[in-house]
């Protein structure tokens, strides 16, 4: 059977009238470009002098590592003469990047946490790179696009999308139209879909979370994990696992592939009180891949992807993965 590669799936959407133009095409063709770079790059490790970290820090105020800067970098030069943009914003930058005066300017903003799992970099564990793709307002074309064109919710997302440099280096990708997956052949440097329709089971009996943090959680959260660790004689009935790669792309991948759900919640600290993940750059992208494949995604108390955000680096808690569950933590919030 022929394999099918990422343009032929793209070019099928546009065809068949869904919500790919051919602009946006051009656009998830020209990223899926820019990660393959990136995979090139992570996979050279220590062969091409990336691994470690530099003397500067970026706007969260974290130490970058040198791969962070090397695919941001990646991106913005991939992205920036294209004719699909009017501008971009990343977590590793202030405020955004507008597209310089000598390109022409398209329709789209994008987004994306370039490298999502730094943590992991040096020690060759899995990260990737996760990307948003926003409608510019209409009002933007007359006028100098700004930061304010980007606090759009979540839902009205065009596409959205990670890859993520493991064993197989892999880009899951949702146009509004349900999942799809491509792993990418390396010697033919081609995204072959290899997952027709990710589907995430309803339920589920593994939990990715930070259980050092467990001291400051908020009480509807310790309540929820100590009852999966009472097992089947606790009031769940049944024995849990837990899982936590301290990679977000890592641990909702695995979640795509066989259910659970990842946790990163708000908690009692200064510095978590509204969350720790960013809304728009890894917060709202999963949330719209997850709830495209049949899984629910919240921060306890809303849906993520119903957030009005008030900042370009807006952070939020995050509960997201097997709908059951969800919606089991959604409850214990509203029973506190």
């Amino acid at each position: 059977m022929k394999r099918k590669t990422l343009t032929q799936y793209l070019v099928e959407q546009q065809r068949n009238g869904n919500a790919v133009t051919a602009e946006l095409r051009l656009l998830l063709e020209t990223v899926a470009r820019a990660c393959k770079g990136i995979g090139h790059a992570v996979t050279k490790g220590a062969l091409g002098g990336v691994l470690g970290s530099l003397e500067s820090e970026n706007v969260q105020g974290e130490v970058q590592k040198k791969l962070d800067v090397l695919s941001n970098e990646i991106l913005l030069e991939a992205n920036e003469w294209g004719g699909n943009l009017m501008a971009m914003a990343s977590e590793e930058m202030e405020t955004i990047h507008r597209i310089p005066n000598e390109y022409p300017k398209g329709g789209y903003l994008l987004l994306f946490d370039p490298l999502d799992g730094s943590s992991n970099i040096d020690v060759n564990v899995s990260i990737g790179t996760i990307f948003s793709v926003l409608r510019a307002p209409e009002a933007a074309s007359t006028r100098e696009v700004e930061e304010a064109d980007f606090l759009q919710p979540g839902t009205q997302q065009v596409a959205a999308g990670y890859a993520v440099y493991g064993p197989q280096s892999m880009l899951v990708l949702t146009v509004g139209n349900g999942v799809v997956g491509f792993t990418l052949d390396r010697e033919m440097g081609t995204w072959v879909l290899t997952t027709e329709s990710m589907t995430i089971p309803q339920d589920t009996s593994e939990f990715a979370i930070n259980m050092s943090n467990m001291r400051h959680w908020e009480g509807p959260v310790k309540r929820y994990i100590d009852d999966c660790l009472a097992g089947e004689t606790g009031p769940l009935a049944k024995n849990y696992n837990m899982r936590w790669i301290a990679s977000m792309v890592a641990d909702v991948h695995r979640i795509m592939t066989r259910g659970g759900i990842f946790m990163y919640p708000r908690d009692e600290r200064p510095s978590g009180k509204k969350g720790k993940l960013r809304l728009m750059y890894e917060a709202n992208p999963m949330s719209f891949i997850v709830e495209q494949a049949g899984g629910a995604a919240t921060d306890g108390e809303q849906r993520i992807l119903d957030a009005q955000p008030n900042a370009l680096h807006q952070r939020i808690g995050v509960v997201m993965g097997s709908k059951n569950e969800v919606e089991r933590v959604s409850r214990y919030h509203m029973e506190d």
